[in-house]
């Protein structure tokens, strides 16, 4: 699987953003879709990851009720909606597939393909 994220961008405190995560070479089938960011000098932390077939999805607690994940079958694309954006949200942003259980989701040393990663910058 190959996956391409988009969607980052230059914008203020408060703002919105929302990033895509689409599989431009297989699909997503029988996987789990994570997002994760990665700021200067830091490991990579986990934001929100679902399943593709099937209706879990689970949370960093720092986002949760900030950010959203879903996912447009049609289109074979999963998002990633951010709202009421901090100076601390600014940072790279991956999404990965796995294809562990629950309780691994949030490690991102599970997670068998990236994509290139795109860049959130959040001014104050």
């Amino acid at each position: 699987v190959q996956l391409q994220a988009s969607g980052g961008g230059l914008v203020q405190a408060g703002d919105s953003l929302r990033l895509s995560c689409t599989a431009s070479v297989g699909t997503f089938s029988n996987y789990v879709v994570g997002w994760f960011r990665q700021a200067p000098g830091k490991e990579r932390e986990f934001m929100a990851a679902g399943r593709w077939s099937g209706g879990t999805t689970t949370y960093a607690d720092s986002v949760r009720g900030r950010f959203t994940f879903s996912k447009d079958r049609a289109k074979n694309t999963v998002y990633l909606q951010m709202n009421n954006l901090k100076a601390e949200d600014t940072a790279v942003y991956y999404c990965g597939v796995t294809r562990t259980p629950t309780s691994l989701w949030w490690q991102s040393n599970n997670y068998y393909y990236w994509g290139q990663g795109t860049l959130v910058t959040v001014s104050s």
